[in-house]
């Protein structure tokens, strides 16, 4: 989504600079499921994975592992962080972008990780949120060559997005976690406050959708009254979820894996409407 930002305004699209870019993001987003099995271990004693949450379960299966799978982080990140400094020579992108790469590394590291241990000090859904900023930033970094404010202020309702999941993805959790002392929102305040969390998510992502298109920093490039459109599929999902209140573990595990197959879904549509742009279409609402 972030490639295709940038490609709208007017970056130029090189295959081997988004190629390259998207393994250093590969990379690095592989490495989080390595060490955050590693470092839930005691954790994920009490959790029950799920589709979408609970770690994988391997570990706690075979925890002669562990020690491998930090190896592999380990390995993961190391490449994620040596492909970026290739990129920046090849490319000749500032010494910022090795940086970033560094600092989004850093961020998932210390989700799960001592002693920062962010998940277990009511602090992960502002690592999780922040991801809503690094993910599209590094698609439009690697293509652009610098961040700037019309990323920004894209990424705001994309970072709302984000805590929509960040919760959904905690709910199934929320005994499991209690037990094994991390303190998500979700712990401290019960899954009703979560869906909740959720519902005003979703209405500020669209909420944030309309008030862009009237910033008049993208001009006539992209009508945000369709992206606002399209944000409506979690919003009605959430609205739905207060009118039910699946508080039980099963139904809200369910109702959960609707919120993460909505935001899938949303994505995918802004991705086809910016390919359909970059094709020379419009819209008009």
């Amino acid at each position: 989504m972030g490639a295709l930002l940038a490609l709208l305004l007017n970056a130029e699209f090189i295959l081997s600079k988004f190629i390259m870019g998207y393994s250093i993001l590969f990379f690095a987003t592989l490495a989080v499921h390595y060490h955050n099995d590693y470092f839930d271990f005691e954790a994920d004693h009490y959790v029950k994975p799920t589709a979408i949450s609970g770690g994988s379960g391997v570990l706690v299966e075979n925890p002669e592992w562990r020690g491998l799978s930090k190896n592999i982080a380990l390995t993961f990140i190391g490449l994620s962080i040596a492909l970026s400094i290739a990129f920046s020579f090849i490319f000749s992108h500032s010494v910022e972008f090795v940086l970033f790469v560094i600092f989004g590394n850093l961020l998932a590291w210390f989700y799960a990780a001592p002693p920062i241990k962010l998940s277990y000090r009511r602090l992960g859904e502002f690592g999780n949120i922040a991801i809503g900023l690094l993910f599209p930033a590094m698609g439009y970094f690697v293509l652009m060559g610098t961040l700037n404010l019309p990323l920004l202020i894209f990424t705001v309702p994309i970072m709302f997005l984000q805590m929509l999941f960040t919760s959904s993805v905690e709910i199934p959790d929320m005994e499991g976690d209690s037990l094994g002392g991390k303190r998500t929102w979700i712990v401290l305040y019960g899954r009703g406050f979560g869906f909740r969390v959720i519902a005003v998510s979703a209405i500020l992502s669209t909420a944030s959708f309309l008030l862009i298109s009237l910033t008049g920093v993208f001009s006539s490039t992209i009508n945000f009254q369709v992206l606002a459109f399209i944000s409506l599929i979690p919003l009605v999902l959430g609205v739905v979820e207060l009118v039910k209140k699946p508080l039980d573990r099963e139904s809200a595990t369910r109702f959960s894996k609707y919120n993460l197959a909505s935001v899938f879904i949303m994505v995918i549509l802004i991705n086809i409407y910016f390919l359909y742009l970059l094709k020379g279409g419009s819209f008009i609402i």
